[in-house]
């Protein structure tokens, strides 16, 4: 990872043509992909989202505008976003109220 690279608060997941899935965790990674293995011809929101990844890299404009940049591209070239559930938490049994009154 360059050191230079912003990561996103939330990651973009991804199907791609072939029905695969790709998970997206920093900037550089989905301007690697829009830019070396973009699976269509390059659309107007191709364009714009190598743009604002490059601008968010550089400091210029929010994390967020590159995410949405990106997800935005992705639609437009038939591979839409995957939503993955929130990893859940797992919380250890409550304890008694008499148990606490004991202690």
């Amino acid at each position: 990872m360059p050191l230079n690279d912003v990561p996103w608060t939330r990651p973009v997941t991804v199907r791609l043509q072939c029905g695969l899935e790709r998970t997206f965790t920093v900037i550089y990674d989905a301007l690697d992909f829009l830019e070396n293995e973009w699976p269509l011809r390059h659309g107007e929101r191709h364009d714009r989202a190598v743009k604002t990844c490059r601008r968010a890299l550089n400091g210029i404009v929010p994390a967020i505008m590159a995410r949405e940049a990106f997800m935005a591209a992705c639609l437009e070239a038939g591979m839409p976003a995957v939503m993955v559930p929130p990893k859940t938490i797992t919380q250890a049994a409550p304890i008694r109220a008499a148990r606490i009154a004991s202690m």
